[in-house]
């Protein structure tokens, strides 16, 4: 029964007042709770400390400083502080020089030329850092402002930056094409977003069916892509691809997020595969959280006593 748990459950958790108070308050007290499988923690420095780790097993990193649907202008402007200030002490430690942005967390819920202009300024840092940027994709209202200000800024000469494409939406391969034309790097992902009918495919083999031909198309024709999957079988068809083709695996890499199939990370490095790991920290955690445990739900039953037994015993 909770393996058949919708997304649209974990996104009402995900907003619930009382659940997010309670894991503010003891997802990140222990080194062994249960958040701290998927997220590094809570402050910069656990993130880099969780990173070298990574680096140490030979896997790359990309730092993902959660947070998002900010609201006004001076939280977006802190928020792109806060980038810089990553992308500043990140550099000092010699770790991976990779990030992860959210558009809505720079302000495009304030307008588009907020996000716009606070993008462009964490791109300058970066450019100064020698840091690549990843903009990461949200739900499905975002998705064509993104792709647009994504483009407006590689039109004036950024190229350290990066978006990501769902395959689960129905534009994506349209949206393949368009960034392949400039070619830009594109990351290439399922999908934890509950997305309406007319948006997205809504089963399972048709999301992977799309992704299969995204994946290809990216190899084929794209700039460096990166492939983030957890799903064995999108995997071994990327590897299948890539070896018919004769595409060496220099020409891209695979991705997956912190704590998530942690022996297939090691195996799929092992094979010789460039290997990026996604690892996201911050306060904001709570949402990027409940996303993990929609992809599988099984988990959410050992969350919700772990919470509710630690409120007990206080």
């Amino acid at each position: 029964m909770v393996a058949g748990v919708s997304k649209a459950v974990f996104s009402a958790l995900a907003s619930s007042g009382i659940l997010k108070r309670l894991a503010s308050r003891y997802g990140m007290r222990r080194p062994q709770s249960f958040a701290r499988r998927f997220v590094a923690g809570e402050t910069l420095a656990e993130a880099i400390l969780a990173a070298q780790t990574l680096e140490r097993q030979g896997l790359m990193v990309t730092i993902d400083h959660l947070g998002e649907n900010v609201t006004t202008t001076e939280t977006a402007l802190a928020a792109t502080h806060d980038y810089t200030e990553i992308i500043r002490a990140a550099a000092s430690t010699g770790i991976s020089r990779n990030l992860s942005v959210k558009l809505t967390q720079i302000g495009l819920d304030v307008d588009r030329a907020t996000a716009t202009d606070h993008l462009r300024r964490v791109l300058e840092a970066a450019v100064e850092a020698d840091f690549f940027v990843r903009v990461d994709m949200e739900g499905s209202a975002y998705t064509a402002q993104t792709l647009d200000i994504f483009e407006s800024l590689w039109s004036i000469g950024y190229r350290n930056v990066g978006v990501v494409i769902q395959s689960c939406l129905r534009r994506s391969a349209d949206d393949v094409a368009r960034m392949n034309a400039l070619g830009a790097r594109v990351r290439l992902v399922k999908g934890a977003y509950r997305e309406p009918k007319d948006v997205a495919f809504q089963a399972k083999d048709e999301v992977d069916a799309r992704f299969v031909e995204l994946m290809q198309t990216l190899l084929s024709h794209g700039s460096s892509p990166a492939i983030a999957t957890h799903d064995p079988a999108m995997i071994a068809a990327t590897q299948q691809y890539a070896l018919s083709q004769n595409i060496d695996k220099s020409r891209f890499e695979f991705q997956m997020l912190f704590g998530i199939r942690r022996d297939l990370q090691a195996s799929i490095a092992a094979a010789g595969h460039p290997f990026r790991v996604y690892l996201p920290f911050g306060k904001e955690w709570f949402p990027y959280f409940m996303r993990r445990l929609g992809e599988r739900p099984a988990n959410v039953g050992f969350v919700l006593r772990s919470l509710f037994r630690e409120e007990a015993q206080l």
